[in-house]
Parts: C-alpha cells; sequence; structure tokens
C-alpha cells in the first residue's frame, strides 16, 4: 500500500536522482573534450585493469615535475580506492633514459617512495648533474641503498624492459610535455589546455567520475549478459 511515508522517500530518491544529473552536466559543460582535454584513440591498456588508472607522466630533468609533485601527493590522498596514479618517466634522450631507469630500478628494489623525492632534489635542490649510472648510483648509495644492488637493478633486462614500455606509452598517448596526465588510457590532460598544474588535477577528478560512472553502468548490463 502507498503511504505518505513511502511518497516522501520516493520524492527524496527522485530529487536526489536529478541533483547527481544536474551537478554531472554542470560539470560535463565545465570541461569538454577537445577544450580541456583529448581523447586518446586507439586507447592505451590500464596495467591494473581492476583500477581506474591514472598515469603521471614525468621527467626527473623537468622542473615542472618537481613542483607538481608536491600536488599530486597530495591530490592521491583525496583519491577513492578504485583508483591508482602511476608515474610513468617519458624518454626523449640518453640521458633521460638513464633517469628513466633509475626510476624503475628503485621499484624493482622496492624503495621507490624513498628514491622517488630524492631524486628530483638531487637534481633541482643540489644541482647535481646526473648523466651517468654511477652519478646516480651516488644519489642511491647516499639514501642508504648499495651501489651493487643498485647498479645490479639499473643494468637489468627486466628494468631496460620497464623503461621501454614507458617510452612506448607515452609514444602512444601521444606526450609532447611534462608533466602531462592521462586517464584511464582514454583521455590526456596537458597544463595548455587545462590552464595550470592545479587545474590538470580538477580535470583529471572528472574524468575520474566519467570512467567510474560508465564502469557502474557497464555493470548490469554485464550481469545480464552473463546470466
Amino acid at each position: 500500500m502507498l503511504t505518505l511515508k513511502h511518497t516522501l522517500a520516493g520524492c527524496l530518491a527522485a530529487a536526489l536522482v536529478l541533483a547527481a544529473a544536474l551537478t554531472g552536466t554542470a560539470r560535463a559543460e565545465e570541461y569538454a573534450e577537445g577544450e580541456h582535454y583529448d581523447v586518446i584513440t586507439p586507447a592505451i591498456a590500464s596495467r591494473h585493469p581492476d583500477k581506474i588508472e591514472v598515469t603521471e607522466f614525468f621527467s626527473y630533468s623537468c622542473g615542472h615535475c618537481y613542483n607538481f609533485e608536491p600536488l599530486v601527493s597530495k591530490w592521491k590522498e583525496t583519491l577513492g580506492e578504485d583508483v591508482v596514479v602511476v608515474p610513468s618517466p617519458v624518454i626523449w634522450n640518453k640521458p633521460m633514459e638513464l633517469l628513466a631507469k633509475a626510476y624503475y630500478a628503485a621499484e624493482v628494489l622496492d624503495v621507490t617512495e624513498l628514491m622517488h623525492l630524492a631524486l628530483f632534489q638531487a637534481i633541482h635542490v643540489d644541482r647535481q648533474r646526473l648523466t651517468s649510472a654511477g652519478d646516480i648510483a651516488e644519489v642511491f648509495e647516499d639514501a642508504g641503498v648499495a651501489e651493487a644492488d643498485f647498479l645490479k637493478a639499473f643494468n637489468s633486462f627486466g628494468v631496460s624492459s620497464l623503461a621501454r614500455q614507458a617510452d612506448a606509452r607515452a609514444r602512444a598517448a601521444r606526450i609532447t610535455g611534462t608533466p602531462e596526465v592521462m586517464v584511464a588510457g582514454k583521455y590526456r590532460i596537458t597544463t595548455r589546455k587545462a590552464g595550470s598544474q592545479a587545474g590538470m588535477l580538477e580535470i583529471a577528478k572528472f574524468l575520474i567520475e566519467k570512467e567510474r560512472a560508465a564502469k557502474a553502468a557497464s555493470a548490469p548490463a554485464e550481469t545480464a549478459a552473463g546470466a
């Protein structure tokens, strides 16, 4: 039997749905494809298919990337558990290849959290010229990583393979500057179109919500198809 309580509950639910729709519409109008972000075609496969993957394209030699890092660190704290942020070094020349391998050597050695900021600071605060494996090894040693361990990882096939994959990923995403951000392998965000580094993260948040909504919408259809 329909009661006043049921009617009010129904009205409230309808109002919430309408408010959500209006909010989504407003944000969709705020950030437009081609104006604020670009669609990547074909899309790039995610390394974390169970998550909404946000890729941060960077280089340790990039001063803008060094300034971007604290913003990204704080921003990550606001994201849901269904989102993962993955740095991806770009490689446009030999020195950048060395720095990309440094990032992946840290990853293989499980010292990324320790070394990521240390490598940025070595270049942009301490003004060190990291132009060889030996130069980079000194930064790792200063942080407590044995030179032999670093060089073994740095020169490994696994690290070289990860660096090549990073290079292929940046090329597929048509990355032309740093920092740049990719969401779900589908959307590319640049500071030029976003207006600022903070703007890039705002647009990324919008695109995360867009991808989350798309995943939620596709879930019932996939369930029905499998029934």
